[in-house]
């Protein structure tokens, strides 16, 4: 099961070098012009979770297995892009494909470096992208409602529930605001999921800072973080540059570079959990002598759609989900501990799965 999330923005804000460090790869081309990504780049990358490397060692699993998360990026945007400017339309092909938008936008100054819009300015670079955004999906809704209103009086059923909500949507577009704004109940939610708005996806901010700025940002990110803080949207600082130079360096020197810049961690390991969160995903274990591995489902999955992460044959064959909660398989130092302890539950076909399950899963095919 695969989910991502597209690495999006103006030309030149540091995409393609943020993808390279994610990646450690130098598969996208970060150049100094706008449009250097032509085809969207896809890369795999681990999820950090210390909880992963707590049970392998509480296990003595020979390999860790980290889950992933699918990063997309996509070629940059430029104002315009609505009406097909630039790659305006490939640009909007790729970004209704991904599941989530990671958003990167522009805090550094670097006269190098060419800004498409000729000053550095977070807000109004945000503003750009989401107005072009806001403006196809505002085209997509106006072409669409005329004929769904016509087959809702029709006595099209379908068309008729699904009408009410595109103009929801509509009012939310018209208000300056993104579809995700709109007035949306509990019932309508699937309906909206299918209109596949690109402004209905769940969104993030990356901050990209200069080197110097790394550890606690600078004027432009905070005011960038300060404006999506307004909005409800998280934010992550970067400082892609960095992330770039870290990702080449061997594992065991990583740490040490990363300490004499102020800093606990790489940027990339909070943006992949801030992806990972924007997602609504859970993580669940599997542990034993072979192998710790992590899996991921989304939020709220019932027990048979984790079984078939695994293997379909484990969820067309489901019969229970022997379950540890994280804390107890730790406290009780492992399986064997928690199952003297009453601690190992069996769950059944109904069981929503719970972050930091530990399961083995019973079968028959």
């Amino acid at each position: 099961m695969g989910f991502n999330c597209g690495i999006v923005g103006l030309p030149n804000v540091g995409k393609s070098t943020l993808f390279n460090a994610l990646t450690a790869t130098q598969a996208a081309q970060a150049a100094n012009y706008p449009f250097c990504t032509i085809e969207p780049n896809i890369g795999r990358v681990a999820v950090p979770d210390p909880r992963l490397d707590k049970l392998a060692a509480i296990a003595s699993s020979a390999k860790i297995v980290a889950t992933q998360l699918e990063f997309v990026d996509i070629a940059g945007l430029v104002k315009g892009a609505s009406k097909g400017e630039g790659l305006g339309n490939q640009f909007l092909g790729n970004i209704r494909e991904v599941d989530a938008i990671a958003h990167v936008l522009r805090c550094f100054e670097d006269g190098d470096v060419t800004h498409v819009s000729g000053s550095v300015d977070p807000v109004r670079d945000a503003e750009i992208v989401e107005t072009e955004l806001m403006l196809a999906d505002l085209d997509s809704l106006e072409k669409r409602l005329p004929n769904l209103e016509k087959r809702g009086k029709g006595g099209d059923k379908e068309a008729a529930a699904e009408v009410p909500v595109v103009k929801k949507a509509l009012d939310a577009l018209h208000d300056g605001k993104a579809a995700r704004e709109a007035a949306i109940t509990a019932e309508e939610r699937p309906i909206f999921a299918r209109l596949q708005l690109i402004t209905a996806k769940p969104m993030m901010y990356v901050l990209n800072v200069e080197e110097a700025s790394a550890a606690s940002g600078n004027a432009h990110s905070a005011k960038a973080a300060e404006w999506a803080k307004g909005r409800g949207i998280q934010s992550v600082v970067i400082s892609a540059a960095i992330e770039a130079e870290v990702a080449q360096l061997p594992a065991e020197e990583q740490g040490e570079y990363l300490s004499s810049l102020g800093l606990k961690e790489t940027g990339l390991a909070r943006v992949v959990r801030a992806g990972y969160a924007l997602l609504d995903l859970v993580t669940f274990f599997t542990v034993g002598p072979k192998e710790a591995k992590a899996w991921t489902v989304r939020r709220e999955a019932k027990a048979p759609e984790a079984a078939g992460v695994i293997h379909t044959d484990f969820e067309k064959g489901f019969i229970r989900a022997e379950t540890i909660a994280y804390d107890d398989y730790v406290v009780l130092n492992g399986e064997a501990g928690a199952r003297d302890a009453g601690k190992l539950r069996l769950e059944g076909k109904d069981y929503a799965v719970k972050d930091g399950d530990v399961f083995h899963f019973r079968f028959n095919v």
